[in-house]
C-alpha cells in the first residue's frame, strides 16, 4: 500500500516519539514512609546557602509534614571539619549530607556515608553516579570561558584552551578564581599530568587576574574589568539573561564538578534519610533546584537553556579522583601564586 506524505509523517512522529526514553517518578514505599513517620525527625548537613537550603527543605515537608527537620549549613570544609569532630567524639548525628564532590572521599574513609541505591538514580547519567550507591550527583558546575561582548569580537573569541595562549589575551585579559582547582584536577586526568602542568604554566605566563568568588568575577568582567573570565556557566547566564553585556562558549572537555548527596552510615533515621535522598533526586526535588538556577543531573530535567549541559564535550570530575587532591590543590597555587 502506498502512504500519502501526511500519513507517513505521522507514522514517523509515532515511532520517534515510541523511542524516546520516558521517566516517571518514583512513588514512596509505603513502609518507609510509615517507618519515617515514627521516626519525627530528620537531620540534613548541607553546604546549599541557608535561605536555599530552607525553601528546598520546606519543598520536602509539604510531602513529609509529620518529620521535624534539623539543618546545618556550611561551606564544605567547615562541614567536612564539623563531621570530623563528631567522628572524634564517638557520635554521628547526620542522616544526610549535601556537599561537593571534594568532600565524599574523606567522609567514606571516615565510614560515616553508606550506599544507597535510591531508584530515582535510574534517570541519572551513569557518569553521575557511582556504582554502588555512595554518592549521586544532585546538581552540576560546569566550567566555561565567559566573555563580554562588548570588547571580544566574535571572530576573535577562544574556542579552545590553546586559544587561551594567544598573545592578545596577555596581561589581565584573563579572570582565573584561585579556588578552581577542579578545572585543574579534571585536565590532568583528560590530558595527562604532564601536559596539564606545562598548559597552565603557560596560562600563568598570561598574566591572568586571580581572584576569588564566581559571581563578583562575572559581574567585573560584564563592566568591562577584563574581556574574558573562566567562570560556571550558570553564573554568566543568569546574568546575561538579566541584561549584562556577557555570554559564554565552552572550552572542550568542559570540565564538571559535582554537587553530591549521601546517605548517613549511623543515621538515627534511616527511613527519613532514605525519603529526603530520593526527593532529592526525584523530579521534583530537581526542579524546584531550577528556582537556584542549578545545573540538575536528571536526565529528564532540562538546565534551563538547555546548552548549559548540553551540546558539548564534557568530563566530570568523579570525586573518586581527588585522592591526591591536596597535590593538586598546591600545584594550582603555586602555579597561580595564589600563595
Amino acid at each position: 500500500m502506498k502512504l500519502m506524505p501526511s500519513t507517513f509523517l505521522v507514522l514517523v512522529c509515532i515511532v520517534a516519539l515510541q523511542s524516546l526514553p520516558v521517566y516517571a517518578q518514583e512513588s514512596p514505599d509505603p513502609k518507609v514512609v510509615e517507618a519515617a513517620r515514627k521516626e519525627g525527625e530528620i537531620v540534613w548537613y548541607t553546604t546549599m546557602s541557608l535561605d536555599q537550603s530552607k525553601q528546598f527543605m520546606d519543598r520536602f515537608l509539604k510531602k513529609y509534614p509529620f518529620l521535624k527537620p534539623s539543618i546545618f549549613r556550611s561551606g564544605g570544609g567547615a562541614l567536612l571539619n564539623r563531621v570530623l569532630s563528631e567522628t572524634k567524639a564517638g557520635k554521628n548525628f547526620f542522616d544526610v549530607v549535601n556537599g561537593n564532590g571534594e568532600l565524599v572521599l574523606p567522609l567514606m574513609e571516615l565510614g560515616v556515608h553508606a550506599p544507597y541505591v535510591s531508584p530515582e538514580r535510574k534517570v541519572i547519567p551513569e557518569d553521575l553516579k557511582d556504582d554502588k550507591g555512595f554518592w549521586t550527583s544532585v546538581y552540576v558546575n560546569s566550567i566555561v570561558l565567559g566573555y563580554n561582548k562588548n570588547l571580544v569580537k566574535r571572530e576573535n573569541l577562544p574556542r579552545t584552551y590553546d586559544d587561551l595562549l594567544d598573545p592578545r589575551w596577555k596581561g589581565r585579559k584573563i579572570s582565573l578564581d584561585d579556588s578552581y582547582t577542579t578545572l585543574l584536577q579534571g585536565l590532568i586526568s583528560v590530558w595527562g599530568k604532564e601536559k596539564a602542568l606545562g598548559y597552565f604554566k603557560k596560562l600563568a605566563e598570561q598574566e591572568p587576574v586571580i581572584m576569588r568568588g564566581s559571581t563578583v568575577r562575572v559581574q567585573l568582567a560584564a563592566a568591562g574589568e577584563f574581556p574574558l573570565v573562566v567562570a560556571y556557566a550558570n553564573i554568566i547566564q543568569y546574568l546575561a539573561e538579566k541584561g549584562a553585556p556577557v555570554d559564554w562558549v565552552p572550552l572542550e572537555f568542559a570540565i564538571i564538578s559535582v554537587n553530591t548527596v549521601m546517605l548517613g552510615a549511623k543515621a538515627s533515621h534511616p527511613n527519613a534519610a532514605k525519603l529526603l535522598v530520593d526527593f532529592t533526586l526525584s523530579k521534583e526535588g530537581q526542579e524546584k533546584l531550577w528556582d537556584f538556577q542549578r545545573i540538575l543531573s536528571r536526565s529528564d530535567v532540562e538546565a534551563k537553556p538547555a546548552r548549559l549541559f548540553r551540546g558539548y564535550k564534557r568530563y566530570v570530575v568523579a570525586p573518586e579522583e581527588y585522592k591526591n587532591h591536596d597535590e593538586v590543590v598546591k600545584l594550582y597555587a603555586q602555579i597561580l601564586k595564589t600563595r
